[in-house]
């Protein structure tokens, strides 16, 4: 009898097709970190949120575990909300300068873009 693996799941959402846990907690080499150019880019965004801007930090190159773990540490760190969204981080408010200084610290080299 052919075994099926789950695919999506509406409570855990995608499922890593080699070991069928869902990705955020796969261990598989299946789901490798997006490409980065080394360059770790922190614009400034307004447009479609009606004028209030939010942090966009780009180019992390970082895995959905770890990205998520990261933010959550910059929005510690800056005393705002946050969330993520694809290979980006969006931090409430304009916190480019404060974000500058920890990712540095953690070895990314980093520039102010935007706005």
């Amino acid at each position: 009898m052919n075994k099926k693996s789950t695919v999506y799941s509406t409570d855990q959402g995608r499922h890593c097709p080699k070991c069928s846990e869902p990705v955020d907690l796969c261990r598989c080499d299946t789901h490798l970190a997006p490409a980065s150019d080394g360059v770790v880019r922190l614009h400034r965004q307004t447009k479609g949120r009606n004028g209030k801007p939010v942090t966009v930090i780009t180019g992390l190159g970082l895995v959905n575990a770890e990205l998520k773990l990261l933010a959550k540490k910059l929005k510690s760190q800056c005393g705002v909300g946050g969330s993520v969204e694809a290979d980006d981080i969006l931090i409430q408010g304009d916190k480019r300068e404060t974000i500058k200084p920890i990712l540095e610290k953690q070895g990314f080299k980093v520039k102010l873009s935007g706005g």
